[in-house]
């Protein structure tokens, strides 16, 4: 299994110099980009063999209640995604996380997938090239957690 991590930047390369083969994405995107009309929407089309993509805002926990959020109704779509993930492993699939930057939320995913399966997620967080956001890595990390004990 290789999970990386991309910016919106990176993948468009990506998309136009040879997508890899048997790869999975998560795409985290921001709602307010979709609102602007200069704005080109990604396709995966005939490129990913799955595709998971979330609209979620990049905040913090302390900007929640802000933006009308609870920790419980923020990324709600986590224990989705987690079925997602576990379902793309399984089939041999290499994981593609993706957000506008490629630092905080695609790091936060990336770093539970990395925590979960190889108990590795540390490496995303000391890398200082990222910020994964804490809210995406928990809150997925404890999806993981709880799709595995309904398995067993």
């Amino acid at each position: 299994m290789k999970v990386t991590i991309h910016s919106r930047e990176s993948i468009e390369k990506l998309l136009e110099s040879g997508f890899p083969e048997n790869t999975a994405v998560i795409r985290f995107y921001d709602v307010e980009l979709m609102l602007d009309k200069k704005f080109n929407p990604l396709s995966f089309y005939d490129k990913a063999q799955r595709v998971f993509q979330i609209p979620l805002l990049d905040i913090d926990i302390d900007e929640l209640k802000y933006y009308g959020f609870t920790y419980e109704s923020f990324f709600s779509e986590a224990d989705e995604l987690a079925e997602f993930i576990c379902e793309a492993i399984k089939d041999g699939l290499d994981i593609i996380c993706q957000c506008e930057y490629g630092q905080s939320r695609s790091a936060g995913c990336a770093a539970a997938i990395l925590e979960f399966f190889e108990n590795n997620g540390i490496s995303i967080f000391s890398d200082y090239r990222y910020y994964p956001n804490k809210i995406v890595y928990h809150k997925l990390l404890e999806a993981l957690k709880k799709r595995q004990t309904l398995l067993l």
